[in-house]
């Protein structure tokens, strides 16, 4: 029952969700080390979340350089388990969206395992999604797609905050062209999930038959 409530929440009302991390894959034992999410509610930003967080154990010179993250920063930062209790609470029930949303949502898994928690909320995936509506778009990561769309941002890339500010205007920015080109007025999540299952060839066919 709560899986069809979560699906039915407009798409303009998620919490748009960036980590940084040790490593690719938390069953190897990489952790996270930084969380910035952007909760955004009738397409307006309403609240913001950021926090460096300690794994445990030092991280890599090529981690350093990728994220800006150093471990002088990490050694003061409270541990995995603080931070994630903390956004735990932050999400509620939220619908939760990531660019490349099959990583964090892998490590949101893993870390909320960690203590125990959890969260009812849906995944999106807005680079999925972008492959579908911008086939032209030279190719569909974060900052390509914030330059195809001509989407303002201050060059800061791969620290968490500044990534889930502009996967949350991609995310409006989508919803706007859904409007404009579909007449697709405040859609369902549940649609923007479906967007991602459909073939390129077929996708704006499916999308004419919405209304």
């Amino acid at each position: 029952m709560t899986l069809n409530y979560q699906h039915k929440k407009p798409a303009d009302t998620v919490v748009v969700l960036d980590f940084e991390t040790t490593g690719l894959s938390p069953t190897q034992g990489d952790r996270a080390i930084e969380i910035g999410a952007v909760m955004l509610k009738d397409g307006k930003v309403i609240d913001r979340f950021q926090q460096l967080m300690n794994p445990g154990f030092r991280i890599s010179g090529f981690i350093e350089n990728y994220t800006g993250i150093s471990n002088l920063m990490l050694s003061d930062a409270p541990s995995c388990e603080t931070v994630m209790a903390d956004f735990a609470d932050f999400i509620g029930d939220y619908n939760l969206v990531a660019h490349n949303a099959s990583f964090d949502q892998r490590f949101l898994d893993a870390e909320l395992r960690q203590i125990n928690r959890h969260y009812s909320g849906s995944f999106a995936c807005s680079m999925l999604i972008a492959r579908r509506l911008y086939q032209d778009a030279p190719n569909h990561k974060l900052g390509s797609l914030i330059s195809y769309k001509n989407i303002q941002h201050d060059g800061v890339f791969h620290r968490a905050l500044a990534d889930s500010e502009m996967t949350a205007d991609l995310w409006l920015a989508m919803l706007e062209d859904l409007q404009q080109d579909f007449q697709l007025v405040n859609p369902d999540f549940s649609l923007l999930q479906s967007i991602a299952k459909q073939s390129k060839a077929n996708v704006f066919q499916f999308l004419r038959k919405q209304n």
